[in-house]
């Protein structure tokens, strides 16, 4: 069969195993299925995320997890202040080289059933949501072109950069406040993207679209991205990458909007699908 191209890694309903597999009818709305109870198949894919192959053994999702494991991800690299119009929101000026910070692996979390736990620190009014579009490096390198940047990109998919924005606020440093476990989720790999930089991405807060932007807005583009940050610095393969986020955040919005127990927040980006988040308040 082809290679893959809308890959999951799911729980089998047939035997409890976890799996990687090939979505049968790419088509679907992957995270909205699996919210509405409609079954989801997968052709089982034979082999790790960057080398396998597509079987003809089909396979029912239980479980959606994240497309790559804590223990596949390398490190998860993020770009801060990316959207034009995030940058007008926030009354900042247009940063002149991308703006990184990190995120420790035991932040990456999955989709829908999982819930999105915000812990003790963050429950005081201050949790926040950021719609992104994510993507995994495939293959290690460095010193990369823009013009070959995009080769090395397995796919792409939905991410929320949940925030607790007043640790944020309370040091010039990002990655602890973007960091606290299960503060990145993430939804379904696609390579059937033929430009990510033309791509639709909303946030959904309860019902009521929060942020509607487009990744034509970055300021810097995925091939820029991984150009600049590979410049003397090896990139991974399991390396995820989170690029920004569009206008409509919570910190901005008036009335305020906060991340509180029992809420919906959905990311929606075209050609991919929606990841679904429902947020729960730990209770230690």
């Amino acid at each position: 069969m082809a290679a893959p191209t809308h890959i999951i890694r799911f729980v089998a309903e047939e035997d409890l195993k976890i799996y990687l597999g090939q979505l049968v009818n790419t088509t679907r709305d992957v995270g909205l299925d699996t919210l509405e109870g409609v079954p989801v198949k997968a052709y089982r894919i034979d082999g790790s995320l960057f080398d396998g192959h597509v079987t003809k053994h089909v396979l029912t999702a239980k479980t959606l997890l994240s497309p790559v494991s804590q223990e596949q991800c390398s490190y998860i690299r993020c770009l801060g202040l990316n959207y034009k119009d995030h940058a007008k929101e926030a009354n900042l000026a247009l940063p002149d080289r991308p703006i990184l910070f990190t995120k420790p692996r035991t932040a990456l979390a999955d989709p829908y059933p999982a819930v999105t736990s915000i812990p003790k620190c963050a429950q005081d009014g201050s949790s926040d949501y950021e719609a992104e579009l994510c993507f995994v490096i495939k293959k290690t390198g460095r010193n990369i072109s823009e013009d070959e940047a995009l080769d090395y990109v397995l796919g792409y998919t939905c991410s929320n950069d949940v925030s607790a924005r007043t640790l944020q606020l309370a040091s010039p440093q990002w990655s602890y406040s973007k960091g606290l476990d299960g503060s990145c989720p993430v939804l379904v790999t696609t390579t059937a993207i033929s430009d990510p930089q033309k791509l639709s991405i909303k946030a959904i807060y309860n019902g009521q679209v929060v942020q509607d932007g487009n990744t034509k807005d970055m300021i810097f583009s995925i091939k820029q991205q991984i150009s600049y940050l590979s410049q003397g610095t090896t990139l991974e393969a399991g390396t995820i990458f989170l690029t920004g986020t569009p206008a409509g955040i919570g910190l901005f919005r008036t009335p305020r909007v906060v991340l509180e127990d029992g809420d919906d927040l959905r990311v929606e980006i075209q050609g991919i699908g929606t990841l679904v988040n429902l947020i729960k308040y730990e209770d230690w």
